[in-house]
């Protein structure tokens, strides 16, 4: 583990939250705009669910590892990124486990991603599960 990433200032609970509302918004739009190009209108409410889940899939495993640069466009607006514990990039396998860890703390009734919130490496469980921190860029 290098000095850098050990002593590099982690990003803060709200910085991450909102990087994340930023990156939702920005999918949701996208998504919706495949969606309505891609099938044809109805009114069946999981039209396009399908196409939103694998966007996001995408963007974040594009984002997060070392294709993106490790930053999501909402966390390039706050100034955070993904980094290995050892302060190397993360890789689409890392950008992976880091994604299915991200469901499993959302779906534990968002425990795992307060974690961060009270963690004295400000890890969520998905940090924790992929090895990593979110740090200042």
């Amino acid at each position: 583990m290098t000095t850098s990433t050990v002593t590099a200032e982690k990003a803060s609970f709200w910085a991450r939250v909102i990087a994340f509302v930023v990156d939702v918004v920005l999918l949701s739009i996208v998504s919706q705009i495949v969606a309505g190009v891609l099938t044809p209108a109805s009114d069946d409410p999981f039209r396009g669910s399908g196409i939103s889940t694998l966007l996001g899939l995408a963007y974040y495993l594009y984002f997060w590892s070392s294709y993106g640069g490790g930053q999501t466009l909402g966390m390039r607006a706050l100034r955070i990124k993904v980094v290995k514990t050892d302060g190397t990039q993360v890789d689409i396998v890392g950008a992976l486990i880091r994604y299915v860890g991200l469901i499993i703390s959302f779906a534990a009734l968002f425990i795992g991603v307060i974690w961060v919130a009270f963690d004295a490496q400000k890890q969520g469980w998905h940090d924790k599960l992929a090895s990593t921190y979110v740090v200042k860029a």
